[in-house]
Formats: structure tokens, C-alpha cells, sequence
């Protein structure tokens, strides 16, 4: 992967800390976002056990970086050691983008606004309407699953006055994050059900979309879905899964079969790393370079195969 520039003694560094992180498509992303623009910056991935967090974040600031993403196991612990943090970190929960903020650092969360770019299809607008947008207000929203993922995402979803309903295997965690939710959107129309072929087919019929936040049908258990086999997936209602890995999993194959619209995980990818890219060096990234390079990095894999699913085209600006 090309880098921005050749390495050099002004060269300033951002990066990825996980653990383990060599999984990570950022660097190649963020790099070659870096490149597209011409900025002398490099993207490293960054492995960091959680007993040595504190000595990470430190490191950063001693090592000048401009700022650093913060993958699992981090999100949660991070925030101990953040001047300041987002509204939207603090309402979900989880700090993944560190912003450099004069001796120490600020904790974003570019989930919240990943997923509604990705679900705009748009540059940085969310309220735009694309021709494969999806307008928030006033929808009938189910979420699979009542874990940290689904945190960030009904917490935009309810911020865009949607309707959501957690489906969880386990009744009480979805009951309990809806009870959570409701005292950060007092009035907010939030509900809790239990995951059964009864609950989703009935649902479904009024529902808009659909987004799946567990790990169900993720490599290598990529012959699992959560949605049941001798229920037929209603064609009206758009399916966002976050799994990106394998680009089709089977629950996209499933709603693809009945013609209902999908959306990949990996466009969210995508679109959360531009908002801290953006945070970073104050410049709205190639969105469209970056989901390429990703594209590419999982074609390679013999794990992957591009599909029909893989089109993306971000408004221009």
C-alpha cells in the first residue's frame, strides 16, 4: 500500500490501537485516503494489551501523534484517560476516535455518524436524500440484538426520531437498554421483544428497516442467520447488517432473494473512519477511494468474493 508521502522527518503519525489489530482494513484505508489527499501522514496499526492501555495513550501524546482510533477490547476503558468526550461518545458508552486536543486528548464515537451517512448514502449530509437514501423520522426501526454495537445505533436511530424495537435472544438485556435509551430520548418510542419466528413476522410487516448488530453470520460461522428459515423476509423492508465479513453474509442473501434493498456493513466501515478522518485534519476524505482499497483487501482473501452487494457511489459534493 502506497503511503502518502515518502517517510520523513516531518512525517506526523495517526493509527489504530487494538487488541489484536492485525485484522484491522484502516491502515489500509486511512493510508490510502492519505495518499488521494497528499498529507504527510502515515496510518500504523497499533497492538496494545489492556494492561498497558494507560502507557499507550501517553505514548501517543509523546510521539506527537495527531490522533489514534480505538478498536476492542479499548472502547469502553479509554475513556478513563479523555480531557473530554463527545455527547455521543458518553451516550453510547464507547470513545473509537482520539482527537489531540492541546496535552491531552478528546474521545469521539464515529459510529453514530457512520451509520447515518452510510444509511444517506451521502458525503457528510445525513438529512440528504440520495436515490438509495432512507429517511429516519417517522420510521419503524427492528434492531437484532441489545449488545455495545446496538448501543450506537439506536441512539442514532431514536436521535432521528425513528421508531426502534430491540429483538434480543435474551428479553431482559433488550428491556434493559431500552430503559436506558428512553431516559437519553424521554418520549422516544422504544420497545423490547423477544427474538422469535412469532415476534419477527409480526414486526416485519409494519417495520422500515432492519439493521443486524450481532456478530450472527460472521467468518467463519458464515452459514448462520438470525432470520428463520420458514419465514419468508418481506421484500419491503431494507436490511442493514454491520458484518462486513464476509461481504454477504447469509442473512443479506436471504433478504437479496426476496428483493428487499440491502445495505453492507462495509459501507459503514467506511463512513466512520471518514468522520475521524475528518476530526483529524479538518478535510472531508475520499470516501470512495477508501471503500475501493477495502474492497480490494477482502477480494484478495480467498474468504471473500465481490457481489452485487458491493456498489458504492457517495454523492458528489
Amino acid at each position: 500500500m502506497p503511503l502518502a508521502n515518502a517517510i520523513n522527518g516531518r512525517t506526523k503519525l495517526v493509527g489504530v490501537m487494538g487488541w489484536p489489530v492485525e485484522h484491522s482494513l484502516s491502515p489500509q484505508m486511512h493510508n490510502a485516503a492519505l495518499a488521494a489527499l497528499g498529507l504527510n501522514h502515515c496510518y500504523v496499526p497499533l497492538a496494545v494489551a489492556p494492561e498497558r492501555l494507560r502507557d499507550a495513550v501517553a505514548g501517543l501524546r509523546a510521539l506527537d501523534f495527531v490522533g489514534c482510533n480505538v478498536t476492542v477490547p479499548h472502547k469502553q476503558a479509554v475513556r478513563e484517560y479523555m480531557q473530554e468526550i463527545s455527547e455521543e461518545a458518553q451516550a453510547v458508552g464507547a470513545v473509537n476516535t482520539l482527537v489531540r486536543r492541546g496535552d491531552g486528548w478528546a474521545g469521539y464515537n464515529s459510529d453514530v455518524p457512520g451509520f447515518l451517512a452510510t444509511l444517506a448514502n451521502t458525503r457528510f449530509a445525513p438529512t440528504t436524500a440520495t436515490e438509495e437514501g432512507f429517511e429516519c423520522r417517522g420510521k419503524r426501526t427492528l434492531i437484532l440484538g441489545a449488545g455495545g454495537a446496538a448501543r450506537g445505533i439506536i441512539y442514532a436511530l431514536a436521535r432521528s426520531g425513528a421508531t426502534v424495537v430491540i429483538v434480543n435472544r435474551t428479553p431482559s438485556r433488550a428491556e434493559a437498554l431500552a430503559r436506558e435509551m428512553s431516559l437519553l430520548f424521554p418520549g422516544a418510542a422504544l420497545e423490547a421483544l423477544p427474538l422469535t419466528p412469532a415476534a419477527l413476522k409480526k414486526e416485519a410487516e409494519t417495520a422500515h428497516l432492519l439493521v443486524n448488530t450481532t456478530t450472527v453470520g460472521m467468518w467463519p460461522e458464515t452459514a448462520h442467520s438470525l432470520w428463520p428459515d420458514e419465514l419468508a423476509y418481506p421484500p419491503h423492508l431494507t436490511l442493514f447488517d454491520l458484518i462486513y465479513n464476509p461481504l454477504r453474509t447469509r442473512l443479506i442473501a436471504q433478504a437479496e432473494a426476496a428483493g428487499a434493498r440491502t445495505i453492507s456493513g462495509l459501507k459503514m466501515l467506511v463512513y466512520q473512519g471518514a468522520f475521524s478522518f475528518r476530526w483529524w485534519f479538518g478535510v472531508m476524505p475520499p470516501v470512495d477511494v477508501m471503500y475501493q482499497v477495502c474492497l480490494n483487501e477482502l477480494a484478495a482473501n480467498t474468504r471473500f468474493a465481490p457481489t452485487a452487494n458491493t456498489r458504492f457511489a457517495p454523492t458528489k459534493r
